[in-house]
């Protein structure tokens, strides 16, 4: 048991919608009594997939001592609700297969020319005092995005540093204090986050907000949900 990021109820304020249980890909929520509660600390990861699911803002993220999240009993507690609902198994409504057809429209020219403008650009592998990203617009983006998104490059890529990770299966903790090195050691014009609307992927709004908070940095950012067709859902503006 050690000091983490774990998701915090206030009875007061839920009025038992079940609108988090829905939202929580790791089964860590349910109604009990009218209102909503925390199974077991076990099975909360901590990024908060579920505070935008709350319309009446009773779900918070705290930091204090909790144990360890378990990805092994998580999973058999998924097993468990899904053979109690009569339905199969999933860990997470991210891993659900999708087959797309090509739309019409969307063929591309047979070289279309990348907008990358360095390298590396996996969170955990650049570094915060790399040129690029001094006086940057800088974009940071969930890892399944640009697979999604046909017209990614240029839509969204071009004339911005990059910073890509997954939320749901890398170190949360490594990419805020990594991300708010970044903003403390440069001057960054602006931040986007774009992600997948899976539940899971939107722990990466979770962690530029954790990032700004942590460093004190005077940004606030565009967060931008992408749809699994490659659609753009939601753009809001988020204030820190």
């Amino acid at each position: 048991m050690g000091v983490r990021n774990i998701v915090k109820i206030d009875p007061a304020r839920c009025n038992g919608c079940g609108q988090c249980v829905t939202a929580c890909a790791e089964g860590a929520i349910e109604i009990r009594d009218g209102k909503a509660r925390l199974v077991s600390e076990i099975y909360c990861d901590g990024l908060g997939a579920c505070l935008g699911r709350c319309p009446q803002g009773a779900i918070s993220v705290e930091q204090r001592q909790a144990a360890t999240f378990d990805e092994q009993a998580t999973h058999e507690h998924l097993t468990r609700q899904a053979r109690a609902a009569h339905r199969p198994p999933s860990v997470c409504p991210g891993l659900m297969a999708h087959t797309f057809a090509p739309k019409a429209g969307t063929v591309q020219p047979a070289e279309v020319p990348s907008q990358l403008s360095h390298w590396p650009v996996q969170l955990r592998l650049v570094s915060p005092s790399a040129p690029y990203f001094q006086d940057a617009d800088l974009l940071l983006v969930a890892d399944c995005v640009p697979f999604a998104m046909a017209d990614f490059h240029g839509r969204f890529l071009r004339g911005h540093s990059v910073a890509v990770g997954c939320p749901k299966l890398d170190d949360a903790q490594f990419y805020i204090d990594k991300l708010g090195t970044i903003l403390s050691a440069n001057k960054v014009r602006s931040l986007t986050v774009v992600h997948m609307e899976v539940p899971c992927c939107s722990g990466l709004t979770r962690i530029a907000e954790e990032a700004i908070r942590k460093v004190g940095a005077d940004l606030s950012f565009e967060d931008v949900t992408i749809g699994l067709g490659g659609d753009v859902l939601t753009v809001q503006d988020v204030v820190i």
